[in-house]
């Protein structure tokens, strides 16, 4: 009796673990035929405003909202919207010294969904045409609104665009942006190859304003906002488009304990708004067929991948040990699966060093990553910031 209830149990975890395996490996494979979409010649420019919430980022806002008017896009045709929250006053003062909007906002919690809202609220319907969504440590190609207008274009409402990794100065670092490219190929391109909606990164996006004025209002998340403003606007019909071409620089995380944390945010987010909307949107399907919706909610609940792998060589190891050779066979082979669908979504140059030398890290990520799980129960009560330092340094 004991051995059944074993055999099931590793059943159930290796038919969970390796759904995701699956998931992820037929992205990766349609992402390999992938083509950006070519751009039709502009005809206007649009206004844009370039929203930049800062929660407790003085190391970098500054220099960040000083290259964000360095934009090759017509100074008259965008605006820039730092939105402080607990700043240093010292670095306030830098601030209204810049041809910027400065909004001051303070909340008994702080999230960057109540920035945003607070923010809307003061913006002036009917001025801006799109409304460009930037994290603190983010730094824009120099012609990314020109690309951003691009897209708009050819009639796209809401584009994202590619996040790359400015710093490559820890290990850590360099796996979080190798990760980074993961998404783009996976979650990205991949999704535009079978007709699905790109991701939303939280940054580097962009948004016709009347839409984003309607949608964000709805959102009040605590972690996690850019999920739950994705499967609004996918479940009301909208669809993601992915723009390659327009080139955000996002400073990756460089020490573990970071790490840590901000996933542990992600993963809090991901399984709490799969509770949400998975049985919306699978009634959603029933009715009026959305497949975009219900792929997107499903899509928040997948093993997280960095665990992925650790875990199925773990198993595989486990069910040898205790006399069941069938099932380790399925964990094996499903790693082998899962190292694939890697290797097809990593850019090219990770084959070199110091790309490779990082790989020596992955059994320490693996731990941090396990160590996320267990401080899931915080990250859904209250908002986990992420420190940035000062290591603005583009580099492709």
């Amino acid at each position: 009796m004991m051995e059944w209830v074993l055999i099931g149990i590793f059943v159930l975890i290796l038919s969970y673990i390796g759904w995701g395996v699956l998931y992820q490996l037929v992205f990766s494979l349609a992402g390999q035929f992938w083509r950006a979409p070519e751009l039709p010649p502009v005809f206007r420019q649009r206004k844009m405003a370039v929203l930049i919430p800062a929660y407790k980022e003085d190391n970098v806002i500054v220099k960040v909202a000083k290259d964000a008017l360095e934009q090759d896009y017509p100074s008259d045709n965008y605006e820039v919207f730092v939105i402080a929250d607990s700043l240093q006053e010292a670095t306030l003062e830098s601030l209204k010294a810049l041809p910027i909007q400065l909004v001051e906002v303070a909340f008994e919690q702080s999230t960057k969904s109540r920035a945003l809202n607070v923010t809307l609220n003061q913006i002036p319907k009917n001025i801006f045409d799109v409304i460009v969504i930037l994290d603190a440590d983010n730094i824009m190609a120099p012609n990314f609104l020109t690309r951003i207008n691009g897209h708009f274009e050819l009639g796209q409402r809401v584009v994202q665009g590619c996040r790359a990794a400015k710093n490559h100065n820890t290990p850590m670092a360099i796996l979080d942006g190798l990760s980074e490219a993961v998404n783009n190929h996976i979650l990205c391109k991949g999704h535009a190859v079978l007709g699905l909606s790109a991701r939303l990164a939280g940054s580097g996006m962009a948004f016709e304003a009347s839409l984003f004025q309607r949608t964000m209002p709805k959102v009040d998340a605590i972690g996690g906002f850019d999920k739950e403003l994705e499967l609004q606007l996918i479940g009301d019909g909208e669809q993601i488009f992915y723009a390659p071409d327009a080139v955000i620089y996002d400073e990756k995380v460089s020490k573990p304990a970071h790490f840590s944390k901000q996933r542990s945010r992600w993963i809090a987010a991901q399984f709490h708004y799969a509770r949400r909307f998975v049985p919306h949107a699978i009634r959603t399907f029933l009715v009026a067929g959305n497949i975009d919706y219900l792929n997107k909610a499903v899509q928040m609940l997948l093993p997280p991948r960095l665990i992925t792998p650790g875990a199925l060589g773990i198993m595989g190891v486990l069910a040898l040990l205790l006399g069941l050779p069938g099932l380790a066979v399925g964990f094996f082979v499903f790693l082998l699966l899962n190292i694939l669908s890697f290797v097809l979504a990593l850019p090219s140059y990770t084959w070199q060093p110091p790309y490779i030398n990082a790989f020596l890290q992955l059994p320490m990520i693996f731990l941090y990553a396990l160590k996320s799980l267990l401080s899931m129960g915080k990250a859904k009560q209250q908002f986990i910031h992420t420190p940035h330092g000062d290591t603005i340094n583009p580099s492709k």
